[in-house]
């Protein structure tokens, strides 16, 4: 009768140890749990810029979100994304918000982060402004660009030619 007691109480203690191996360790703040996920990268996202809070006259200052949703298998952001604005031959990079803080996001199939380029608007022709046609938005751990149209005006230029616009972190989108 002993042994028939052991034996049943070794299967649920085998039981107990092989369901807690298999439960979730994540606690739901994007965190992948310490298990490897590949960086997202633009051949398997959709990207939507705007709808922008563009700036209305020189001096003021606009916001343009971006949307960026996985449409592959789950993928990590992990960095900030990075921005290039362009006109015609002439490009430059838009810096990190000092203020924003990256953190690391994981993206399952249809879920969306977002992000938001501030930029301050200059004067159309002046030598003081970037007459921007187009904007390029990278991932972090991807070397892929994607371009779109840059339909909010001329953006200012601060010291040593450097766009006044910054660009913050990821935040997961939706819930």
């Amino acid at each position: 009768m002993r042994a028939t007691s052991l034996t049943v109480g070794s299967a649920a203690l085998a039981a107990a140890l092989l369901l807690t191996a298999c439960a979730g360790g994540g606690d739901g703040d994007g965190d992948d749990g310490g298990q490897d996920t590949s960086a997202c990268v633009l051949d398997e996202v959709g990207v939507e810029v705007g709808p922008a809070n563009a700036a209305p006259l020189a001096g003021d200052t606009g916001n343009i979100p971006v949307t960026v949703t996985n449409q592959g298998a789950e993928c990590t952001l992990d960095g900030f994304p990075t921005v290039g604005l362009q006109a015609d031959a002439t490009s430059a990079t838009v810096t990190e918000d000092e203020a924003a803080q990256a953190q690391k996001l994981t993206l399952a199939e249809g879920t969306a982060a977002t992000f938001t380029i501030t930029y301050v608007r200059g004067e159309a022709g002046a030598g003081g402004s970037l007459d921007a046609t187009r904007v390029k938005i990278g991932l972090p751990g991807d070397s892929a660009t994607r371009g779109f149209a840059w339909s909010y005006g001329p953006v200012a230029l601060g010291a040593g030619g450097v766009p006044d616009a910054s660009v913050g972190a990821f935040q997961q989108a939706g819930d």
